[in-house]
């Protein structure tokens, strides 16, 4: 589970997050939907220790990612906001290389490039993927030491509609094992396909959250996209 509380941010003059509260549950999957400049991505940089909050508290499995940020970091897999692979190592590589980064053994490759459905690429340089096989790479990274919390900003960016509808079948499988997954769209359709939990943020802080249903209901818009629009206006 992935707690933040009353998380507060600011960039010089510009305020990022202004207590930002939410929780995401195991075995959900946990939308993180706004505008742009809502916040979403620095609360997931937060998240993952990429950043410091200026006041607040991030904790991932009861354990805080300030005080004990690398013990958190360890329950944790992510995907920021892009892949950043190394175009000479293949797959294969790559998962490698993180695995001896993670303290995990070599045999956990295998398991995540079977799982992952990668063993046509595994062993292929990156410089040439696709976006979905980079998409892919980056995932099997971030999953390598088999963490219990999975976070992505905004992981269809650039995919294929095959592309997608394999990202989405692989998300929902981690809720199925009982993962918890964070992940932040600006996508209607995609938000309302997958996510079990939406917290919806607008300048720094939560304005809505619950199922896709209630907040329909709450804001009585005819489809989730004017729910969205009537939260946040």
């Amino acid at each position: 589970m992935i707690s933040v509380r009353n998380v507060y941010k600011r960039f010089g003059d510009v305020r990022a997050l202004a207590g930002l509260s939410f929780e995401a549950r195991d075995g959900e999957i946990t939308g993180l939907l706004g505008s742009n400049g809502a916040g979403k991505t620095t609360a997931l940089r937060i998240i993952c220790g990429a950043l410091r909050p200026d006041a607040g508290s991030v904790h991932i499995d009861g354990v805080s990612g300030t005080d004990h940020p690398l013990a958190a970091q360890q329950k944790l897999g992510a995907i920021l906001d892009h892949t950043g692979l190394y175009a000479r190592l293949t797959a294969r590589e790559h998962l490698a290389y993180f695995a001896e980064l993670r303290g995990v053994p070599e045999t956990c490759v295998g398991e995540t490039l079977a799982v992952l459905g990668m063993e046509s690429i595994a062993d292929r340089r990156t410089a040439g993927f696709s976006q979905g096989q980079r998409m892919k790479t980056a995932l099997g990274r971030a999953l390598v030491h088999g963490p219990g919390n999975v976070v992505l900003d905004e992981p269809t960016n650039g995919l294929d509609v095959p592309s997608v509808r394999a990202l989405r079948d692989t998300l929902k499988r981690f809720r199925d094992e009982g993962r918890c997954v964070v992940f932040s769209s600006h996508v209607m359709d995609e938000v309302q396909a997958l996510c079990d939990s939406v917290v919806v943020v607008a300048a720094g802080s939560v304005v809505a959250r619950g199922p896709v249903a209630q907040l329909c209901d709450r804001s009585a818009g005819e489809s989730f996209e004017d729910a969205f629009v009537r939260l946040t206006c």
